[in-house]
């Protein structure tokens, strides 16, 4: 049985096709971030988003804040996209739920799937201004993946240390798991070659 997530933001449906066939991958993989992400931060409870790990460490909510104000600086001021303004980003109020969130965070992501969609070859090897240096936008558009993957999993450590569930993205859990699950856990599964 092939893993599949509790909860879809982002459907199949809505995720357009590449005009670079070989940068399908980019737009799919966008999508399959948002959604792992958009999961993990369902499983938070209100009551827990100012919980932090470590009196240095960030808020549940300031890591939700983080990714939505970074997100969307990433997307206008490196990849050129066209994003909402920064007063809208955030969901209103002084303490917003976890559901005001994750609406942003998917209302702000869909309207992207387009334009990553759209880039040539010449848009994505282009280089941009990216903070002091300057680097290729598709290596723009995959640090920002591998930067929400980072505070995704910030907040999977902040769920397990509030020893709550800890929802799949890649894999199993020791919460959740599934017949057929296969994780790398031994010497000799890590010397499988395949076919």
């Amino acid at each position: 049985m092939a893993m599949r997530y509790e909860h879809v933001f982002i459907p199949e449906s809505a995720v357009p096709r590449a005009a670079l066939p070989l940068l399908q991958h980019l737009v799919d993989t966008y999508v399959s971030e948002i959604n792992k992400t958009a999961g993990v931060w369902h499983e938070v409870r209100d009551d827990q988003l100012d919980f932090r790990p470590h009196p240095r460490s960030s808020s549940v909510r300031q890591v939700f804040a983080h990714q939505l104000l970074s997100e969307r600086r990433f997307f206008a001021e490196f990849l050129g996209f066209t994003e909402p303004p920064v007063d809208s980003l955030l969901p209103p109020g002084d303490a917003p739920a976890v559901s005001a969130y994750i609406e942003r965070l998917v209302a702000q992501s869909t309207p992207r799937l387009t334009p990553l969609a759209a880039g040539d070859e010449a848009y994505w090897l282009a280089d941009v201004p990216f903070f002091d240096v300057r680097r290729q936008r598709i290596w723009v558009a995959w640090r920002r993946i591998l930067h929400t993957a980072h505070h995704r999993a910030q907040v999977g450590l902040a769920l397990r240390l509030l020893e709550d569930r800890v929802p799949p993205t890649y894999g199993p859990t020791a919460d959740v798991t599934w017949t057929g699950a296969d994780p790398t856990m031994t010497l000799d599964a890590a010397r499988r070659q395949g076919t």
